[in-house]
């Protein structure tokens, strides 16, 4: 498991391999504590991550609500098929940008 954060220009990126669960919510809350005005984009890359619980399903809406809630400022990409499923159960397809 390891969480991955890096800023590149205007986007901050974060990656997440393996278990995306309540035991990154620090790493989570470091990653937040790098958000500043200048960002205007997240990206979250979930294509080696093979597993989130609902407290992932959280910390992502957290990510949302910190870019002012815009579909298009959330992109989550790579999601495995197993947990785009779960995304879309929780009908985050409406609420991120999936690539």
């Amino acid at each position: 498991m390891s969480f991955e954060t890096k800023i590149e220009s205007d986007i901050l990126h974060i990656q997440i391999a393996g278990r995306f669960d309540f035991s990154l919510h620090q790493e989570f809350r470091g990653a937040l504590n790098q958000f500043n005005s200048d960002i205007k984009k997240i990206e979250v890359d979930l294509s080696k991550t093979n597993y989130l619980d609902s407290s992932a399903l959280g910390m992502l809406l957290i990510l949302r609500d910190k870019v002012a809630g815009s579909k298009d400022a959330v992109v989550i990409k790579g999601a495995a098929a197993e947990v785009k499923k779960v995304l879309q159960i929780a009908n985050f397809d409406k609420l991120f940008t999936f690539i």
